[in-house]
């Protein structure tokens, strides 16, 4: 198996492996054509993969010899291929899952695709999304559904490790009732109302993840002190909660929407409310300039990564300041704002 060097002295090498899009492409068509999946399930021999996959047995072929030499895959024998340890992770279609972000029905690769619009978004400061697919990432999740389940389980897949932190550094003994702001499906209510059984709770977001919310707070058992209203956090939020939550959203905005967020929290909570703000925070190499993300960031919904004073700089035009932070592992920190 030979694999590319990235560390090639060539300059003309180097530069054919940035703008390279073969590779890519022909590491989502495999995924998308379940060839990992068949190849983990024992379906090796090129004529079966073929026909299993409703493939060309010679155009598959060209594209598993070229996937061997990228280290995708092996070939073990004439025509015998098997998973490397890149290919196995291709397999992987829960919610946080490669497989499921590289397939190209996939919203990973619809967003993926959103970087041909980068010119728009740099000469703009805007998102491109819009100007590749013909509306804005979040009304094309809305008019698709399998989109939107996909969604809606990676946040839930990535709340999974981030709310049991949540709910053991913040002192919830102190605080009656809380409101998740953007919550999505409700994985980080439903987790502190399972480890604080004295709170309360509302969830706040768009009619679909509240409706899938609703399913998980009765799995959870807590049901009974979790409330789903239907709104957005650019509107008028509910007042009277102790603790506004905004988690992990404010990266999926620009810099003018995520203080228009944060003013809206500030003024449901009032003068004596608190607005906390749980971010994973860059740490390398998932930090900008090192990671594609920020400009993935950027094309597909306007946002950007940040770090602790950015946010505080965004807090401060809401009229909040900084009154504690709270740090986990991995990054995650949690930011306390109050009236300032």
């Amino acid at each position: 198996m030979a694999v590319d060097d990235p560390n090639s002295k060539n300059a003309h090498v180097r530069l054919d492996q940035l703008v390279d899009l073969a590779t890519p492409f022909a590491v989502r068509t495999a995924v998308t054509l379940r060839i990992p999946d068949q190849i983990a399930a024992g379906v090796r021999q090129l004529d079966e993969l073929a026909k299993v996959c409703e493939a060309d047995p010679g155009a598959l072929a060209r594209l598993l010899r070229y996937l061997v030499h990228k280290g995708v895959f092996d070939e073990v024998s004439p025509e015998v291929f098997a998973l490397t340890d890149v290919g196995e992770l291709l397999c992987d279609r829960s919610g946080g899952g490669r497989g499921a972000y590289l397939d190209m029905d996939s919203l990973g690769t619809r967003t993926d695709l959103a970087l041909i619009g980068l010119p728009h978004a740099i000469r703009t400061g805007e998102p491109s999304y819009a100007t590749v697919h013909g509306r804005d990432y979040w009304a094309d999740l809305d008019a698709r559904p399998a989109m939107r389940a996909y969604f809606d389980e990676l946040m839930l897949s990535q709340q999974l490790f981030t709310a049991p932190e949540v709910a053991a550094l913040y002192p919830w003994h102190e605080v009656g009732s809380v409101t998740d702001v953007g919550g999505g499906s409700g994985g980080l209510l439903a987790e502190l109302l399972a480890a604080h059984p004295h709170l309360r709770g509302t969830l706040i977001d768009r009619a679909e993840p509240v409706a899938t919310a609703a399913g998980r707070f009765a799995d959870r058992g807590v049901a009974d002190r979790a409330e789903g209203v239907v709104g957005d956090f650019f509107s008028p939020l509910p007042s009277g909660a102790d603790v506004y939550v905004v988690s992990r959203a404010l990266t999926d905005w620009s810099d003018r929407h995520a203080a228009a967020i944060l003013r809206r929290c500030a003024e449901a909570a009032g003068s004596t409310g608190r607005v906390l703000v749980v971010e994973v925070l860059p740490t390398e190499p998932w930090v900008p300039h090192l990671s594609p993300y920020d400009l993935t960031m950027l094309v597909s919904v306007g946002g950007r990564e940040r770090g602790v004073d950015d946010f505080v700089a965004l807090a401060a035009e809401a009229d909040l300041a900084l009154r504690k932070t709270y740090s986990g592992t991995g990054g995650l920190t949690l930011l306390e704002f109050g009236a300032a």
